[in-house]
């Protein structure tokens, strides 16, 4: 009778185990159902970004967005012919000449850098973003074509 006060009890150790591969089992499929959830998401996000950057990407000639607030936006794209102070002509990938105002608060980008307006030149790729009735808001630069300088 003394004895049996120092041995372990069979019976105890199996109630803690139970409720110790519950919580295990519980873990598991929490960790799983999380797996799945991630595996199946993570394609479903990239198929979005492919299709905007299928859309907007390189291969993109012009675009009209319509937002639910109702604001309108023109983008093209193209090789500038001719520029001014006041417009920028593009002739387009499918041979379309589009004319597009330019005003002084239009913004000029080339790799993250803000160039002046007076910076367009022709031969350079852009695309343009400007709202059907007022001038060009933004003009990314592409590319930069090199000019012999007689070397």
């Amino acid at each position: 009778m003394i004895y049996r006060g120092f041995t372990r009890n069979h019976r105890f150790k199996l109630d803690n185990m139970s409720m110790f591969r519950r919580r295990f089992v519980l873990l598991a499929a929490v960790l799983v159902a999380l797996n799945v959830t991630l595996w199946f998401a993570a394609p479903g996000l990239a198929l979005r970004k492919a299709i905007i950057t299928e859309l907007f990407g390189p291969n993109m000639v012009r675009a009209q967005v319509h937002l639910k607030n109702g604001q309108d936006w023109n983008l093209d794209r193209g090789v500038i012919t001719k520029v001014n102070s006041t417009q920028l002509t593009l002739r387009e990938f499918d041979g379309r000449i589009q004319s597009i105002p330019l005003a002084s608060t239009t913004t000029v980008i080339h790799l993250g850098h803000h160039l002046p307006l007076s910076a367009l030149a022709r031969r350079w790729r852009v695309v343009v973003l400007w709202p059907p009735l007022g001038p060009a808001q933004s003009v990314d630069v592409e590319h930069i074509p090199r000019t012999n300088q007689g070397f």
